[in-house]
């Protein structure tokens, strides 16, 4: 008599604590992260200067962009559970730092500057190591479940930090929303370091391969850099994503801030639209996830850069915080 054998059924990401964990630390992180950028931002432009809050903002964005590539390859060598926690626990250090600093003292921009540099460079680090986890987590049937749950807790996580640091920056100014942000960066380590990841299964590696290659991070990254290059699409995206990145991260961001102030909305008011930009991308990555493919993307992704830049524009026409 032969008796089969019978593979165990998948475990559901929405009910593997492995995969919850996960999504708790990830949540909270993205929460500190929403938190942390709203009090960064009223800290500047309590500097008393928009040229010196500029400076702030573009700071802490230029090296996240200038680094995040390196990040993969780093958590490609060391591991990236390894390198999500170590750059968590640097996040929620530099904040609590940051936060004690302006209890003491007032804000000033070469202060601000320089743990912005520090926070997107760690940053650079966390976004692609904590992206890296879901294939160490669960099978690999159940990898589109666990990316639409980081979806989605990314989106909310910015709809509820948004608000949650606005409303902690009018209650007690910038520190008390850094405070807020480090002590939900070091909420996410305990999640981390009981996560238990399973190997990926090994590339297909020539024996002539495996003798050449040696393992190199430098090799690595200048030959990512070199296929995104080559690609006939790649190439054209990550300039595009560049282009929409630098509208974001210095004009519209200070933009929010001085218009916030102009018309007496305060901190809250700028959280409660930068939350409804989080509410119109959760919108369309569900109206996505439901459609699943968009026929004709480039010319969509342009039409909708044009309305998006006039609804951008719109904004320092409206009245009011619930118009905006």
């Amino acid at each position: 008599m032969t008796v089969a054998a019978v593979a165990a059924p998948e475990r559901p990401a929405h009910r593997d604590p492995n995969v919850l964990r996960w999504l708790g630390a990830y949540t909270a992180s993205m929460i500190g992260d929403s938190v942390y950028f709203m009090a960064l931002a009223w800290a500047a432009a309590r500097t008393g200067s928009a040229s010196g809050a500029g400076l702030v903002l573009a700071a802490g964005s230029l090296p996240r962009a200038l680094l995040m590539l390196g990040g993969g390859v780093l958590a490609d060598r060391f591991g990236p559970r390894r390198i999500v926690i170590g750059s968590d626990a640097a996040r929620a250090l530099l904040v609590l730092g940051l936060a004690a600093v302006l209890f003491l003292t007032g804000p000033t921009v070469a202060v601000l500057v320089v743990v912005a540099v520090l926070f997107g460079a760690v940053d650079a680090l966390f976004l692609p190591a904590v992206g890296a986890l879901p294939p160490r987590l669960t099978a690999p049937g159940q990898l589109a479940r666990v990316q639409g749950l980081r979806a989605l807790a990314a989106r909310g996580s910015t709809i509820i930090g948004a608000p949650m640091g606005g409303v902690a920056v009018a209650a007690g100014g910038p520190s008390l929303a850094l405070a807020a942000a480090g002590v939900l960066f070091a909420l996410s380590l305990p999640l981390l370091l009981g996560l238990r990841l399973r190997p990926l299964p090994a590339p297909a590696v020539s024996d002539e391969e495996a003798v050449t290659k040696a393992p190199d991070a430098w090799h690595d990254l200048v030959d990512g850099l070199r296929y995104i290059r080559r690609h006939p699409l790649l190439g054209p995206l990550m300039l595009v994503i560049a282009l929409s990145e630098l509208g974001f991260v210095g004009p519209l961001n200070l933009g929010l801030i001085l218009l916030s102030e102009q018309r007496g909305w305060g901190a809250s008011g700028m959280g409660w639209i930068v939350a409804g930009f989080a509410g119109g991308a959760a919108g369309s990555a569900l109206l996505l996830a439901v459609r699943g493919r968009v026929p004709r993307a480039g010319l969509v992704m342009g039409v909708l850069a044009l309305v998006g830049g006039a609804g951008i524009a719109a904004l320092a026409q409206v009245p009011s915080v619930a118009a905006a």
